[in-house]
């Protein structure tokens, strides 16, 4: 039993543990085929998540005659894409700090490769005809600690110095914006964040690949990748893809490279889903520009409103299962539950009484550096790109990018970041604990 106060623990009655973003939406396209025969290639790509998708999609874009092939073990998005919480920001580097205290001499460049993939995002999902409420919001970072604000003053100090145009709130600024009688202070950054419909934006992507000629071929699990000297054997247990180059796009999941293993761990995320508010309840705490929101502590909440106006609320636990094991029993956590909806209650007080319909968690790929990093193998015939840390919705089509320069043997102002070139990693027998400060976006 969860020691949790059982006035709390009513608002969970009526919580299914199911995703969302699947709820009978109309838009969930059918199931692709699996691969059954062994097939050429000039571009195969392992994993039909958001990393894979942008592979094909820009590798069709730069052109228009490669072959390209995308092997998924499961379905499309059916990982960390389609389960996120729909946070799609500019940054590259799960945040400016972290950059920042990483990356400081090339973080205008950044930045302002972060601002310039962004807006492609935008133009792609327009281009392409993406319905997946795309929300160009932005977000408030809150304070709920006295430490917090004058950390939040310095952040907007040097992020604006950096091109980024951000405003430090005081709480009255700030709870005007959205009331909760927590907030100390906030950051509102107003045009590096967008908010989606992650499992949409997942489906979008695929209906614009394939129109482009690229195939899909759902479970259809690698097995193995084999050098064969000009080409690249990928055997899943059905059929073959011999091709030029390999992509790897696997998230989380355990790479096909040994090597990159101690680069990764994975930890879970959860999230909740209220029922729609009452215009009673909106009005109640505001929200009138419908900003994503996120706590600016190390363990933090995020959180933002839904099309139908529900609030989903995420984050602060962050959960590390023995030995770095991804499991779909670990999907479904009741303590979790219990701590996001207390935690919940504490920032709207006065939505008391409010129903959660939905919960459900994911693993995220963590890495010690909290942002993406890339390599080659097998004579640079292979790309990967891992550690996106829970903020990949909006770079991992930089990561693809990126992918694609090295796979395609291009010297590009994105291969020639330190970000890009150096890697830092960690050991998974370090990682003997429950929970970690790992939390993301999922």
């Amino acid at each position: 039993m969860v020691s949790i106060d059982p006035k709390v623990l009513r608002h969970l009655m009526h919580m299914q543990p199911a995703l969302y973003w699947l709820d009978a939406d109309p838009l969930e396209p059918e199931s692709r085929p699996s691969l059954v025969e062994e097939i050429e290639a000039d571009l195969c790509i392992v994993g039909a998540g958001y990393t894979g998708l942008w592979t094909a999609l820009i590798a069709k874009e730069r052109n228009p005659h490669r072959k390209v092939v995308i092997l998924e073990a499961k379905e499309t998005g059916a990982g960390a894409s389609g389960r996120n919480g729909g946070f799609c920001n500019s940054s590259l580097t799960h945040g400016f700090i972290n950059g920042y205290n990483r990356f400081k001499d090339e973080m205008e460049a950044v930045e302002r490769l972060g601002r310039e993939n962004f807006n492609s995002i935008e133009k792609t999902i327009e281009k392409y005809g993406i319905d997946c409420g795309w929300e160009r919001t932005g977000e408030l970072k809150v304070a709920l600690k006295p430490w917090e604000v004058e950390e939040l003053k310095e952040e907007a100090k040097l992020r604006n110095s950096y091109g980024d145009e951000v405003e430090f709130l005081d709480s009255k600024q700030t709870r005007e914006r959205v009331n909760s009688p927590i907030y100390l202070a906030s950051l509102w950054d107003e045009d590096g964040t967008a908010l989606v419909d992650p499992a949409r934006l997942v489906w979008g992507l695929e209906r614009a690949c394939l129109s482009l000629g690229v195939s899909i071929y759902e479970h259809s699990a690698v097995e193995s990748l084999e050098d064969e000297g000009e080409k690249i054997l990928v055997s899943t247990p059905y059929g073959k893809v011999r091709a030029e180059r390999v992509a790897l796009a696997t998230n989380v999941h355990d790479s096909l490279l040994r090597s990159t293993h101690k680069y990764v761990v994975p930890v879970y995320d959860f999230q909740l889903v209220t029922e729609p508010l009452t215009p009673e309840q909106l009005a109640s705490i505001g929200w009138k520009g419908r900003e994503g929101l996120s706590e600016a502590g190390n363990q933090f909440h995020y959180y933002r409103l839904t099309k139908e106006n529900e609030i989903l609320w995420g984050g602060y636990d962050a959960i590390y299962n023995f030995r770095g094991k991804v499991n779909p029993e670990y999907e479904d956590e009741p303590e979790t539950y219990a701590r996001l909806a207390r935690d919940f209650l504490k920032t709207f007080p006065q939505l008391e009484g409010i129903k959660f319909t939905h919960g459900w968690g994911g693993a995220i790929d963590t890495c010690s550096r909290f942002s993406p990093f890339w390599g080659t193998a097998m004579g640079e015939k292979v790309s990967y790109v891992l550690g996106f840390t829970g903020l990949g919705v909006g770079a991992t089509r930089f990561g693809a990018e990126v992918m694609l320069d090295l796979l395609d043997g291009l010297d590009t102002e994105r291969t020639r970041l330190e970000m890009v070139r150096k890697t830092r990693w960690f050991e998974r027998n370090l990682f003997h604990f429950h929970q970690s400060h790992f939390v993301g976006y999922l």
